[in-house]
C-alpha cells in the first residue's frame, strides 16, 4: 500500500522539534558511536591529494566533525535542529549552517565528499530524489556521497516523534542512480552479524566526472 504522502512542514517540524527537545540526551547518547567503518568507505573513495572538502549532512552535535577535523580535512556541518547547531559550533569549533533538509541552499560543485551518516531516511520519498539532485550538484565532479539509513521493507511514517522513511537496497539504489550517482560499494552494519541483526544499510556514491 502506497502510504499517504505527509504535509512536508508538519514532517520538518515535528522532527526538529523531537531533536531539539532530546538534544542533551542524543548527544550522551551517541557521544561514543563507532563509524570509522562509514568515515573510511567515504574516505577511500576520494579521488585527489588531501585534505578534502566535506559537507557532514545532518552533522548532529558535531562528533563526526571534530573527527572530520582531527585527520586534518576541512569539514562543514549541516543541520536543521537549532540546539545542535549550536552544540556542533562550540565543540568542533567548525562552519555549521543550520539549514532544513527540505529547504537547502548549497553551493554548486563545493565538496569533495558528503558524509550523510543516519540522516537521509528523515527525507520523505516525494522529496528524496529532489533531495539527492541538490547533493549531486554541491559535489565536484568525482566527489563521493556516502550515506547510512536504518532499512526496512519501504515503510515510511512517524515513529517515536520522528518522521522516517525506511528503504531496502533495490528501492534505495533505484533513488540514488535516478539522482545520477554511480555506486562504489554497500554494506550492512554492525559487522559480523546474521543479516536480521544488520539494521543499517551503507552506501557509497560517485558523481560521475563529465
Amino acid at each position: 500500500m502506497t502510504p499517504t504522502p505527509p504535509k512536508l512542514d508538519t514532517v520538518s517540524a515535528g522532527t526538529l522539534q523531537h531533536y531539539n527537545a532530546n538534544a542533551e540526551d542524543f548527544r550522551e547518547g551517541t557521544r561514543d558511536h563507532d563509524v570509522s567503518q562509514n568515515m573510511s568507505a567515504l574516505l577511500r573513495h576520494i579521488n585527489g591529494t588531501p585534505p578534502f572538502t566535506i559537507l557532514d549532512f545532518g552533522c548532529g552535535p558535531g562528533r563526526d566533525l571534530k573527527t572530520f577535523t582531527a585527520m586534518g580535512h576541512r569539514a562543514i556541518g549541516l543541520e536543521g535542529a537549532e540546539r545542535f547547531v549550536a552544540m556542533a559550533r562550540e565543540d568542533s569549533g567548525c562552519e555549521v549552517w543550520q539549514q532544513d533538509f527540505l529547504q537547502l541552499d548549497l553551493p554548486a560543485s563545493h565538496f569533495d565528499g558528503i558524509f550523510a551518516n543516519a540522516v537521509l531516511f528523515h527525507v520523505p520519498s516525494q522529496e528524496l530524489p529532489r533531495v539527492l539532485r541538490e547533493l549531486y550538484a554541491t559535489l565536484k565532479p568525482g566527489g563521493v556521497l556516502f550515506s547510512s539509513n536504518p532499512r526496512g521493507t519501504n515503510q515510511e511514517g512517524w515513529h517515536h516523534g520522528r518522521y522516517g522513511a525506511f528503504h531496502d537496497l533495490e528501492t534505495w539504489r533505484q533513488y540514488v542512480e535516478s539522482a545520477g550517482f554511480i555506486e562504489l560499494e554497500h554494506y550492512y552494519r554492525p559487522t559480523g552479524l546474521p543479516r536480521e541483526q544488520q539494521p543499517w544499510l551503507a552506501s557509497v556514491w560517485r558523481k560521475p566526472v563529465e
